[in-house]
Formats: structure tokens, C-alpha cells, sequence
């Protein structure tokens, strides 16, 4: 499972070992039990990885394999290409940014989801240095 947490200015990117399911109903019983609310609903996420990176094209090949519809590649500039999730949201329900988003695909694109954008951010750190 791909989990991703966003904050009002980031976010953060962690392939875990539970099930999409597990996951949910763990976090379900958390907010009944400290009184949280809690909105769960179908979405999207989106961010960005840089084309010349190393496996971008190994994604392209494996995404059109897929055939579940839960990952999206476009291509948005000379630079980047948009990568899409289908999962679903959890937030306290407000309009802010703040929130998790989850999905679930086979175990080895997750990983390579995971690996790409954990470059991506090596790449950025280093390039801001």
C-alpha cells in the first residue's frame, strides 16, 4: 500500500506492508476511540517526477501494463511527468489540504513508486544545496 501524507506545503511518501483494508479500519477505530472525525472518500493525488530520471521509462512500460486504472502517466513539460493515483482520501473533513491519501497496486509498482519519488527528493535536496 502507497501511502501519501500531505500538509499544507509537502508531502510525504511511505510504501507500507498492510493492506489497504487493515489500514483504513485501524484509523477508523483511532478516531472513533480519541473522538476524531474522520471522512474517508474516493480521489485522486497527483505529483511530479523528473522525466530524466533514472526509471521513468521502466514506469511508462509498467503503467501500460497495468490494466486496473489506478496509475496515470502524462507527460506535462520538457521536465516533468504528472503521475496520477486512483485511491481514497482521509481527512477530518474540512476544506484544507491536510489530509492522507491511500492505494493499493501490486506490490512490485508500489515499490518502484516509492523508489522513484524517494530520488526525486535525493535529487532536489542535492540540487537546492
Amino acid at each position: 500500500m502507497l501511502k501519501l501524507t500531505y500538509t499544507e506545503d509537502s508531502f510525504y511518501m511511505e510504501c507500507l506492508t498492510l493492506s489497504l483494508e487493515e489500514w483504513v479500519a485501524q484509523r477508523v477505530i483511532f478516531s472513533l476511540r480519541v473522538g476524531y472525525s474522520l471522512c474517508v472518500q474516493p480521489s485522486t493525488a497527483t505529483f511530479l517526477l523528473p522525466v530524466d530520471l533514472p526509471g521513468v521509462e521502466a514506469l511508462k512500460t509498467q503503467a501500460r501494463r497495468a490494466d486496473d486504472g489506478i496509475i496515470d502517466l502524462a507527460t506535462c513539460d520538457a521536465e516533468y511527468l504528472e503521475v496520477t493515483l486512483r485511491g481514497s482520501w482521509l481527512s477530518n473533513g474540512s476544506e484544507g489540504a491536510d489530509g492522507v491519501f491511500v492505494t493499493t497496486m501490486s506490490d512490485r509498482t508500489e515499490f518502484f513508486v516509492h523508489k522513484l519519488w524517494q530520488e526525486a527528493q535525493s535529487c532536489a535536496s542535492v540540487m537546492s544545496e
